[in-house]
C-alpha cells in the first residue's frame, strides 16, 4: 500500500513515560498507541532483508494499532495494506482496530538504479549541496547512501518536530541522526556491514579490488563512530547482538535481541503443490561472498555424479561474470541452475514448496529470513551454521541438517542425504515449520519492538539519554563529518 504522508495531528494527552492517557489503567490495553517514523535508506522488499523487514514490520505494528509512517528513498519500500485501517487516529494498541500506515518519499538521486547504475545525473537533478556530495562520493568508488539519507532525513524530521512519538531507524546509522531529532531514536541493526566488508576484502582476487572494497565500505568508519553514541539498538539475534559489542564497539546494554520471522499466513504448506525431483531452491546474490553460493554450486556438481536429476533454482540475480558464472562454466551446469528474479509473493512460496530441500550455504547471517522463510513452508533445510542461523534453523537433525560454512563437500553429503529419504526430509519438514511458528512471527517481533519503543520515550522524558547526543568536545557539523567520512 503507498499513500500520501499522514498530516500532523496534535499530541494526544497523557503521560509520556508510560505512553498512558490521562486517567487510562496500566497495562498493555491501557497503553495509547503510538505514532512512529520507520526510516529506510534502501526498501526494496524483493531484494534484501532491510525492505523485507520494513513491508512486514511496518504491517504488524499497525495491526497493533499503531500509526506508522515509513519515511524512505529509492527503491521505494512495498508496503502492505492492512484489513480495517484507519483513517484517522489510530484506534489503540489494545487490538481495538489498526492504525495507519503511509509512505513518505525522500527522494535520493538514485545513483544504482536499473537499467542505468552508476549514472551520473543532469544538471537540473540537482537541488542541494547532500545531492553534490552524493555524486562525488560515487565517483570516488564510495557508498554515499547511509550518510546523504541520513542527512535528508535530519532535516525532514527536525521540519516535522512533535509529530512522532518515537523514531525507528532501520540500519542507516549516519552522522544526520547525532542529535535531536525531535523524537527518541531507536535504531535496528541486522548485522555489522563491517561483517560483509571483511569477507569481500578476504575474497578479492588481487590489491586493485581489495582498494576497492575498502573504499565502497568507507561508510563503515561512519556507522561504527554512529553507533557508540546511540542510546537503544535493536538487533534481531544473539550472534549479531555479539558482532556488534565486538564490531562496533557499543556497550553491551545498549543492545537488545528482538528476533524476527516468516509471514506466516503466506508461507505455509500446500499439499496440492506437486514436489519437483531432485530440486534445491535457494535465494542469494550471485557474486556476494557473504552467501556462499559458489560453495553451493561446487556442492551440486558433486551431489549431480550420484543424483543426476539435482538442479537448483536460485532466487537472485544472476552475474554473467565472476566465481558463480565461472564455476557453472566449469562443471557444466548451465542447465542445471536456473535464476528467477522479481516473482511475486506466490510465486516465491510455489517455488519454495515445490523443491524437496531449501538450502542456505551462506557464510555468516546476521538472521536469515530464507531459512525462516522455507521452514515456514514445512521444506527441510539444509543450512551452514554461519553466523546467526543456527539461532533460525534449529539443531542438526531435528529441525534442518547443519554444515560448516563453507564446505562443499559437506553441503554434497548432506543435500544427498535428503534426497535419499523421504522420511526424513517429512519429519524435518514438520519439525521446521513447528519451530517458526514457535519463535519467529512478525506478530512477535512487532510486539518486541514496541517494548522498545516505550522504554526510549520513558528515558527520554525522564532525561536519562533520549536523543543521542553530537560527539562531545569537536563542535563539528554534520557537513564537516560527511567530508570526513568521504576521505
Amino acid at each position: 500500500m503507498t499513500a500520501e504522508a499522514m498530516e500532523a495531528r496534535p499530541r494526544s494527552g497523557g503521560d509520556p513515560s508510560t505512553g498512558r492517557p490521562d486517567g487510562a489503567p496500566p497495562g498493555h490495553g491501557g497503553q495509547r498507541p503510538l505514532r512512529i517514523a520507520l526510516l529506510s535508506y534502501k526498501g526494496n522488499p524483493y531484494c534484501g532483508g532491510q525492505g523485507v523487514y520494513v513491508r512486514h514490520l511496518s504491517r504488524e505494528l499497525v495491526r497493533l494499532g499503531h500509526t506508522v509512517e515509513v519515511i524512505g528513498a529509492q527503491p521505494y519500500p512495498v508496503l502492505d495494506a492492512v484489513e480495517g485501517e484507519s483513517e484517522g487516529e489510530g484506534r489503540g494498541a489494545d487490538g481495538e482496530g489498526p492504525g495507519r500506515l503511509s509512505l513518505t518519499p525522500l527522494p535520493s538521486l538514485d545513483l544504482y538504479r536499473e537499467p542505468d547504475p552508476f549514472r551520473t545525473p543532469a544538471r537540473d537533478e540537482f537541488r542541494d549541496w547532500v545531492d553534490a556530495l552524493e555524486v562525488a562520493t560515487m565517483w570516488t568508488g564510495g557508498f554515499p547512501e547511509p550518510l546523504t539519507f541520513s542527512l535528508r532525513a535530519r532535516r525532514h524530521l527536525r521540519s516535522r518536530r512533535g509529530e512522532f512519538d518515537v523514531i525507528h531507524d532501520n540500519q542507516t546509522l549516519g552522522y544526520g541522526q547525532l542529535g535531536d531529532l525531535g523524537a527518541p531514536l531507536v535504531t535496528t541493526v541486522h548485522h555489522p556491514i563491517t561483517v560483509d566488508r571483511r569477507l569481500e576484502i578476504d575474497a578479492a582476487a588481487d590489491w586493485k579490488r581489495r582498494a576497492s572494497v575498502r573504499r565502497w565500505y568507507a561508510f563503515t568508519r561512519m556507522q561504527k563512530r554512529v553507533a557508540r553514541r546511540l542510546p537503544s539498538i535493536i538487533t534481531v539475534s544473539g550472534s549479531s547482538r555479539r558482532e556488534i559489542i565486538d564490531h562496533l564497539d557499543v556497550r553491551a546494554g545498549r543492545v537488545h535481541v528482538v528476533p524476527i520471522g516468516a509471514d506466516t499466513d503466506l508461507f505455509t504448506p500446500d499439499p496440492s503443490v506437486a514436489e519437483v525431483p531432485g530440486r534445491i531452491v535457494t535465494t542469494s546474490s550471485a557474486d556476494v561472498p557473504l552467501k556462499g553460493l559458489v560453495h553451493l554450486i561446487d556442492a551440486l556438481a558433486k551431489l549431480r555424479t550420484e543424483h543426476p536429476d539435482a538442479h537448483l533454482v536460485v532466487v537472485g540475480k544472476r552475474a554473467e561474470d565472476g566465481p558463480v558464472a565461472r564455476a557453472i562454466e566449469r562443471y557444466g551446469l548451465d542447465g542445471a541452475v536456473e535464476f528467477v528474479k522479481g516473482v511475486s509473493d506466490s510465486a516465491l512460496v510455489d517455488l519454495i514448496r515445490s523443491a524437496q530441500i531449501a538450502c542456505v550455504p551462506s557464510l555468516y547471517e546476521g538472521f536469515s529470513l530464507p531459512a525462516a522463510e522455507a521452514m515456514a513452508t514445512g521444506t527441510p533445510l539444509v543450512a551452514t551454521t554461519g553466523g546467526a542461523i543456527p539461532e533460525v534453523a534449529g539443531p542438526d537433525g531435528e529441525t534442518c541438517l547443519a554444515v560448516p560454512p563453507g564446505d562443499p563437500g559437506a553441503l554434497a553429503t548432506a543435500l544427498g542425504r535428503l534426497l535419499d529419504d523421504e522420511q526424513l526430509r517429512t519429519r524435518l519438514g514438520a519439525a521446521g515449520r513447528a519451530r517458526v511458528l514457535d519463535r519467529f512471527t512478525w506478530a512477535r517481533a512487532a510486539e518486541g519492538t514496541v517494548e522498545h519503543y516505550r522504554t526510549a520515550i520513558a528515558r527520554a522524558h525522564t532525561g536519562r539519554g533520549g536523543a543521542p547526543a553530537a560527539p562531545t568536545g569537536t563542535g563539528r557539523t554534520a557537513a564537516v563529518a560527511a567530508r570526513e567520512n568521504n576521505r
